[in-house]
């Protein structure tokens, strides 16, 4: 059964849970609540209504200031908060009291000020080093908010929006601003960057491709007033000194913008506030921007300027007093996918949305230049109101050790008040008796109650130690200690950024050996952000790509470069002449652009580019083959010419090198276009609806038409353009498409069911191994069924009403009797070790979580490639885009697949607690034919690979509506093995991550790398930030900042394990042994009457924490191994015994608490009758108390040492010199310190030692007490070892019999039956062998808002949908007319052209075949 969700206490310890649930934060954190609706001026005055009747603004119409603080602390508020932290402890509330009443004279036992240094010297480590972690995030801070980029100054320009005063950190408090030092670029090796978008160009130490000047200011137009300037984007700057009150551009911070103000924003650069787009340097005023910080997505975005706006592109147009403006903003919120504002002008309104604006923490990509109006800044911009503040974390184990602190309080005042019962009775019984040891009970004041009080309180001294405060600082050093381990572990050194694991937040190293739950992002954190085109499959033959260079034999490396080498010899021999003379010709009579059409191929990079030689191969002989290989040949070409025609991506020149580069907003669609140039089909660009190809199979560049585009939605799950060959004299229209299996197998032409069966085989084969699939067909169109055609389609797109779905229904009446061309294979490249990291997790038993902004079918792909879904996974995704309500999609999955969970649960259909508008109507599941073949077996939903959740965003809004919907989500979520959230806000990241530790009660983990991950990381109970190559968004927000996500594998299950049950074992030894030490102590009190008085001698109680037995217990927290490293990595499956924690618990400290009270009564009572007979002096006169007591606390030192050692499990040098060197003290402090003679200092024990070293008493006691104290321990635990060793016990053996032995290797031979039955299969993108006939039988999937049913074959695709960019490529094309179906005078070819896609058939006929066709390439 999965776990139940935590109920809330409503028992006598509900009070107990409030105060351990208090949140310091919740008094210091200032409350980001949004203000009112705004409008921002621009040349106007503020509305009149945004005054008071003095002409103040009023407050909430002041706006804050850029400027974003991550710190916890301020010049003020360190010491309260820090204090109120730390007094959270219940062990510090407990020490101050004791503090605080020995500074009364009745209660003193040595100076007050000698009491209080301890509490202080805890308070004061703890502070120093809560505040240099916060140092280190004001440091970030300061860089970020100090980040330069370009305002506007200058001409009419008068920012008249009012901005309120930026907040004074550490360094604003403390230091003077004339010693401040001047704002600098961030370096690279630098890890304590700001979660919120820090700058990557900063990161990074770069500085703006532009020129730079020494005044800091740029002047974007003539200053001297010239008029004919139309393009002033070419940055002719002016810096002369008698220009200074011009309009221009000023460098600021990022934390000196404020709203209203127009900014200036770079290629590369972050967008440092919320602005609406005024101009930009492309055409039609378009920008491309990188939204992975905000959602996750590595595809660009295009993002259009306000239509009202355009005219601003220069700041001398910006600060013209003319184009006054005001912008009406809806109030800030938090939503990212959402914003309404209207820009007014004097005359018109014009509307803008989030299609408009650029938000902070986005980059600009592929656009020299944007200017914008700022919106919302710092703490209104959308990716702040998504984080929260920075969070007071607290171990599990501290948390664990306030209940076993507070029982220790409780048996403290029993004994106290005992003493104090006790005493005052004993006083009233024996006072009247005259007893002479009852002092002073004649005086007038004397009162028996009061003697019991004042016992009472001397009783509390005198058993103080019973909660140590030396623990603390204990705590404090081994963790410290454990911190620098973790920094200084090589195995986790990332070596190609040189950056060390870093323990950011010192007091949660015992938490790794605990978590149970990872939630992860995806997006630079188990991805690269780097597509690969890996596998294709053309005409029903399968190419795999030849290994990467990295992966290669050095040998192979110098074979595959001779034969890339030769493949393309003939390619480049016959096109270098066309390009150098015809294209030139060409281009020079019809005013295309020459620079591109002769531009160098893509520089393409080695370790990403597609190589395949048998590919070439078949290539050359398609080139030179005859009729017997048409099919192949036709094959070959029509499937790159789709990839080089249907897509989006634009082409342009690098100045630098001379060779094409491709702007992809997907970088899906720039791996296919990268594939195809690998291969020789080298897309050169468009030139409006013209576009220019360069094939193997032409001498000269071919020419097509742009027809239509009909784009790529989520709904269609494809993408088709419509081209018309311009070469040739052909006139026929092409219909050329891309997109997921199912929809273009149902949509393919009869016959060829074969070719269709083997493409299928290699659908599954691809999709097995995680990669991205798409499917390739084509259709030629007739010329009169394309004119009916487009006449339905342009009413469609002016349609007012449901055009959306009007468009899809009419283009996919063209999308219909499609021939297969073949599919393409797409490797979303992993961080490395990603499926091994995430196998061996799985196999800890810890359960992953992806929550990603990605799309869903992104999302299950990626659960594909990291064995989050293996081939026997059953899927049950959860949409809120379809027409069963939330809670019914829930409801009936669990009454599906999970029928016991649901009804122990009372899971039922209750129209209440869903939606009473919609309809109580449970459905069936049903399954899906493709067209192709039945690819759901009876067995779907019962196969043996378990559940995978997968989830939407807009499903996750519902579920957390309200509590019965998150217990539903919550119950479904614990049943599946992971589960994956796609198309996620950074706040249900953090939401997500809440359900499932406040509602089962679990350790979580988050992990992530950019600023939207921020959210999610602070509400975990330990947060991981990745420092990546593209920026640190996250780490200074994280608790634990690492290279890669594998090194979360050593992190948790070496470190996490060994710091877990070393700081567990140190704990629990730690009580243990002042519990020997204070069990003496009370024994004593029924021979004293109870009267609070020491036993021992003073300064040898004192020094028990600090000299006697502190060092064994440093040690286990510092040097003790439950097993060696090797062993905890090659076998996860040990992780439970820290997962569920084993190492730490209140059983296991009741149990060392006992042992601690028997080994006191055993060494007290056998000690005191042993000397309490009349022969124990040789003189005959009676022991002193302090001569008896010395030989009791060498006992009880050499007991608890000792029992410390037998509890470490690994003994190293520093084992044995710590449990020696107590010993060895104690002995030698007896020696010196009964050898004082009392005229240098008052000396109790003074000649204790004549009484002492030759007694037989001493020694026989010592060993009787000790070898009686430690032996039910020793039996217990080799009874334990022996008898019933667990996993760790036969591997600490088989380590030490055979200290060679591979572990791992034994792990993968099935010496370890868990790891054989839990780990998934680990697999390589190459290795080294090609995969034979693949099974069927992929991963199922259910659809519980459709109840449909299929398999998945590793479909996916991420584009913008009808953005900016689509819409200018659309208003690029124009019907077919009679006039252009032929080029137009000049730009026809010459006769050398042999080939091309239209007219592939009749050329093949001349040419000699050298192979034979491949079976299954049927005629269709």
């Amino acid at each position: 059964m999965a776990p139940q969700r935590r109920k809330k206490s409503n028992g006598p310890f509900a009070w107990y849970n409030k105060l351990a649930a208090f949140n310091v934060e919740d008094l210091f954190s200032r409350k980001k609540l949004s203000g009112p609706a705004r409008s921002v001026v621009v040349h106007e005055d503020l509305p009149a209504d945004y005054k008071t009747d003095k002409g103040k603004v009023k407050r909430e119409y002041v706006y804050r200031t850029n400027q974003v603080i991550t710190s916890k602390y301020t010049v003020i508020t360190f010491l309260p908060r820090n204090l109120l932290e730390q007094f959270r402890r219940i062990a510090n509330i407990f020490f101050a009291a004791i503090a605080i009443l020995q500074f009364f004279s009745i209660f003193s036992t040595v100076s007050p000020g000698l009491v209080v240094i301890p509490l202080l010297t805890v308070l004061g480590i703890t502070a120093l080093k809560d505040g240099y972690e916060d140092i280190k995030r004001h440091q970030s801070d300061r860089r970020v908010n100090s980040t330069l980029m370009r305002i506007l100054e200058g001409g009419d320009f008068v920012n008249k929006n009012i901005t309120g005063r930026k907040s004074k950190t550490f360094v604003r408090g403390l230091i003077p601003r004339s010693l401040r030092k001047k704002p600098q670029v961030a370096k690279s090796g630098d890890i304590e960057m700001q979660q919120n978008t820090a700058p990557s160009a900063v990161i990074n130490g770069q500085e703006n491709p532009e020129e730079t000047y020494d005044d800091g200011y740029e002047y974007d137009y003539p200053p001297d007033g010239v008029e004919d300037h139309e393009e002033s984007h070419h940055h002719n700057f002016f810096q002369h000194r008698h220009y200074e009150h011009h309009p221009r551009w000023r460098k600021a911070r990022w934390e000196d913008v404020g709203v209203g103000d127009f900014v200036k924003i770079y290629d590369n650069e972050q967008i440092p506030a919320d602005i609406i787009i005024c101009a930009t340097s492309e055409e039609d005023n378009v920008a491309f921007v990188e939204t992975k910080n905000l959602d996750g997505e590595t595809n660009l975005k295009s993002r259009s300027a306000c239509p009202a706006l355009t005219h601003l592109r220069n700041a001398k147009e910006c600060a013209d007093s003319k184009n006054s403006l005001h912008v009406d903003c809806e109030q800030p919120d938090n939503n990212m996918y959402k914003l309404t504002a209207t820009v007014v002008m004097p005359h018109d309104k014009y509307p803008v949305d989030l299609g408009q604006t650029l938000l902070r923490g986005t980059t600009l990509r592929h656009t020299k230049w944007v200017i914008g109006l700022v919106i919302y800044t710092g703490e209104d911009t959308k990716i702040v109101l998504n984080s929260g503040g920075t969070p007071s974390k607290r171990s599990k184990v501290e948390r664990q050790m306030n209940p076993q602190v507070f029982l220790n309080l409780v048996l403290l005042a029993i004994m106290a008040v005992v003493c104090g019962v006790a005493e005052s009775s004993l006083e009233k019984y024996y006072s009247p008796l005259g007893a002479p040891w009852v002092y002073g009970d004649n005086i007038s004041d004397d009162n028996p109650r009061i003697d019991g009080l004042i016992t009472f309180v001397f009783a509390l001294i005198t058993f103080q130690n019973i909660v140590p405060i030396s623990l603390y600082i204990s705590i404090e050093f081994v963790r410290t200690a454990q911190a620098a381990f973790i920094y200084f572990d090589g195995d986790i050194f990332h070596k190609k950024t040189g950056r060390p694991t870093l323990a950011r937040s010192w007091n949660l190293s015992d938490d790794l050996g605990q978590i149970e739950y990872i939630f992860s992002d995806k997006t630079g954190t188990l991805t690269q952000n780097v597509m690969v085109f890996r596998k294709c499959s053309i005409g029903g033959k399968a190419y795999h790509g030849d290994p990467p260079v990295e992966e290669m034999p050095n040998h192979e490396v110098e074979m595959e470069t001779t034969m890339k080498t030769a493949g393309e010899t003939h390619q480049e021999n016959r096109s270098s002449d066309s390009t150098s003379t015809t294209v030139q010709d060409q281009q020079a009579e019809n005013g295309s652009n020459p620079s591109l059409l002769q531009a160098e191929k893509p520089n393409l990079n080695p370790e990403t580019r597609f190589h395949d030689q048998e590919l070439f191969n078949d290539i050359e002989s398609a080139v030179n083959a005859g009729p017997d290989q048409e099919s192949q040949a036709r094959s070959l070409n029509g499937f790159f010419t789709v990839l080089s025609l249907c897509h989006t991506v634009l082409s342009t020149v690098d100045p630098d090198t001379g060779a094409i580069t491709y702007k992809a907003q997907s970088p899906d669609e720039e791996a296919l276009v990268h594939a195809a140039a690998a291969v020789g089909y080298v897309f050169r660009g468009r030139d409006r609806d013209v576009l220019h190809l360069q094939t193997p199979f032409s001498d000269d560049l071919e020419h097509y038409q742009l027809v239509n585009i009909l784009e790529f939605t989520s709904a269609r799950k494809r993408m088709s353009v419509i081209v018309k060959k311009l070469d040739g004299g052909d006139d026929r229209l092409f219909l050329l498409t891309k997109g997921a299996d199912n929809v273009i197998y149902e949509r393919l032409k009869p016959g060829g069911e074969n070719f269709k069966k083997i493409t299928e085989e290699h659908l599954d084969s691809f999709a097995n191994e995680g990669l991205r699939t798409l499917t390739l067909a084509y259709k030629v169109i007739p010329q009169n069924e394309y004119e009916e055609w487009s006449a339905r389609y342009n009413e469609a797109i002016v349609a007012l009403d449901d055009r959306e779905e009007k468009i899809a229904a009419v283009s996919s009446e063209i999308e219909c009797d499609l021939r297969l061309l073949g599919a393409t294979a797409i490797e979303d490249r992993l961080q490395d070790g990603v499926p091994e990291t995430i196998a061996d997790l799985k196999t800890a038993g810890i359960k992953i979580w992806v929550a990603t902004g990605d799309k869903l079918e992104t999302a299950i792909a990626i659960g594909h490639s990291t064995n989050l879904i293996s081939k026997e996974s059953n899927m049950i995704i959860v949409r809120g885009d379809g027409s069963r309500p939330i809670w019914n999609q829930m409801m009936n999955a669990m009454q599906e697949f999970f029928p016991e969970e649901a009804e122990v649960r009372g899971v039922t259909q209750d129209a209440d607690t869903q939606n009473p508008a919609r309809p109580d109507d449970p459905y069936p599941l049903k399954r899906v034919n493709t067209g192709v073949t039945s690819i759901v077996g009876p067995d779907n939903g019962e196969r043996p690979g378990g559940f995978v959740l997968v989830i939407d965003g807009l499903a996750l809004t519902h579920a957390f509506s309200n509590e019965a919907h998150s217990d539903l989500l919550l119950a479904l979520a614990t049943q599946c093995e992971s589960v994956i959230c796609c198309r996620v806000s950074p706040l249900q990241k953090a939401l997500i991550v809440g359900l499932v530790r406040d509602g089962l009660g679990v350790m979580t983990l988050a992990i992530g790398d950019g600023a939207n991950d921020v959210s999610m990381i602070q509400a975990a109970d330990v947060g991981v930030g990745i420092s990546g190559e593209e920026g640190l968004q996250a780490v200074n927000s994280s608790d634990y900042a690492i290279g890669q996500f594998r090194f979360l594998k050593r992190l948790l299950l070496v470190h996490g394990h060994w710091s877990y049950s070393r700081n567990g074992n140190m704990i629990a030894n730690f009580f243990y042994k002042n519990i020997v030490c204070i069990g003496v102590l009370w024994w004593f009190q029924i021979y004293c009457g109870w009267s609070s008085q020491y036993v021992f001698e003073y300064t040898l109680l004192l020094w028990w924490n600090s000299f006697w037995t502190v060092a064994p217990t440093i040690a286990i927290g510092l040097f003790d191994r439950i097993v060696d490293d090797d062993i905890l990595m090659a076998l996860p499956e040990l992780y439970r015994y820290g997962r569920e924690g084993h190492w730490f618990n209140m059983k296991l400290f009741l149990a060392y608490m006992l042992d601690g009270i028997v080994q006191s009564a055993l060494i007290y009572f056998l000690i005191l009758y042993a000397y309490n007979v009349p022969t124990s002096r040789s003189d005959g006169y009676d022991v002193n108390q302090y001569e008896f007591s010395t030989v009791m606390i060498i006992s009880a030192v050499l007991t608890a040492n000792l029992f410390n050692g037998l509890n470490t499990n690994v003994w190293t040098g520093w084992v044995f010199f710590a449990v020696a060197i107590g010993n060895v003290l104690i002995w030698s402090y007896t020696a010196f310190y009964d050898s004082v003679s009392p005229g240098w200092f008052n000396t109790p024990v003074y000649g204790t030692n004549h009484f002492l070293w030759p007694s037989a008493y001493f020694w026989f006691s010592i060993l009787l007490t000790f070898l009686l104290a430690m032996t039910p321990r020793y039996l217990y635990k080799s009874y334990k070892f022996i008898f019933n060793p667990n996993d760790l016990d036969i591997m600490r053996w088989a380590k030490k019999v055979d200290p060679n032995r591979d572990f791992a290797k034994d792990a993968h031979m099935g010496v370890s039956s868990a790891l054989a039955s839990a780990a998934p299969s680990r697999r390589s993108t190459f290795d080294g062998e090609r995969p034979g006939a693949p099974s069927l039988r992929a991963a199922s999937r259910t659809d519980m808002s459709t109840g449909l049913r299929s398999t998945h074959r590793g479909f996916d695709f991420a584009v913008e949908e009808g953005g900016p960019a689509m819409r200018r490529l659309q208003s690029n094309l124009s019907a077919p007319r009679p006039s252009q179906t032929s080029l137009p005078h000049g730009l026809g070819v010459t006769a050398k052209q042999k080939m091309s896609f239209a007219s592939l058939r009749k050329s093949l006929k001349k040419r000699r075949p050298r192979t034979t066709s491949t079976e299954g390439q049927d005629k269709h």
